[in-house]
């Protein structure tokens, strides 16, 4: 069972050489590290096993993004990448994982781990087997040319998206990860929550809005993150696999790290209508 790319040559270049230069671009770029990680071969215990990645077009997000990949990248290859993200569709179940085969994009295939996925489904007894809900959402995909560029195809995902967010959800799902990571220690896993910020209100109301949801990241506070947004017309798209890492922090004992926070009028548009994004660790 192959999952095609659904928005390659829109969020993202389609050729394969313009999107590798765009990966650097965004690394590259003033907003962004400003710097290509160098991979690490060193088998490693790893520190930061939670982030916050934004998930909109390269030329907005992408600078952002490389923040949490430089983290990434330079503790070395992960063997397996649980990606959670927002259901932007409405397509498929409450919480569906991709349930078999691979994921295409322009730098090439990267295999499911059936036997890391099956294990949560087990313990979330939430996750549904539902390809629908993956078919055009674009949350995951485009996480997974920028961990092609630096490690081809020598990991592999879970694919997760949520489209009830609420903290019982995230619970459920934190538990079930927490309990599969203990029983494969041997297996380095990184959970990403796929996410950007508030959207289309003025640069100066959108930083406004999020800081109080930085706020609530700072402190693992995901119910506090939940009445943010719920509350206070913060449109976070991605709080439910905020949420996730935020409990999954605190069961490892980890901090967060914010390691940028801008929006799309800082790095490619006009500041009158933008979109907020994060990038964000989890360690010690």
């Amino acid at each position: 069972m192959k999952r095609l790319p659904a928005v390659a040559g829109s969020f993202y270049e389609s050729d394969p050489k313009k999107l590798k230069m765009q990966i650097e671009w965004s690394f590259r770029h003033n907003i962004g590290p400003r710097d290509i990680p160098k991979q690490t071969y060193e088998k490693k215990k790893r520190d930061n096993l939670f982030f916050v990645v934004p998930h909109a077009g390269y030329i907005y997000s992408g600078p952002v993004a490389a923040h949490s990949y430089y983290y990434l990248v330079s503790e070395g290859r992960p063997d397996v990448v649980i990606i959670l993200g927002p259901n932007h569709t409405g397509l498929g179940s409450y919480v569906s994982a991709w349930p078999k085969g691979e994921w295409e994009t322009p730098l090439g295939s990267v295999k499911i781990d059936e036997e890391i996925l099956m294990q949560l489904v087990k313990e979330s007894e939430v996750i549904d087997l539902d390809e629908k809900s993956h078919l055009y959402e674009h949350s995951i995909e485009v996480q997974l040319p920028f961990l092609q560029y630096f490690f081809d195809d020598d990991f592999k995902i879970v694919p997760i998206v949520i489209m009830m967010q609420t903290p019982e959800i995230a619970e459920f799902l934190a538990d079930a990860i927490y309990n599969v990571m203990q029983k494969n220690p041997d297996k380095d896993i990184v959970v990403l929550a796929s996410s950007d910020m508030n959207h289309y209100d003025p640069h100066e109301i959108t930083v406004k809005k999020d800081v109080e949801a930085i706020e609530k990241i700072q402190q693992l506070d995901y119910k506090g993150l939940y009445e943010v947004v719920e509350g206070k017309d913060v449109t976070l798209c991605g709080y439910g696999p905020i949420m996730v890492n935020l409990i999954l922090a605190k069961k490892f004992g980890k901090k967060a790290y914010i390691l940028k926070h801008a929006t799309s009028g800082d790095t490619s548009g006009p500041k009158d209508s933008v979109v907020g994004y994060l990038a964000a660790r989890f360690g010690s």
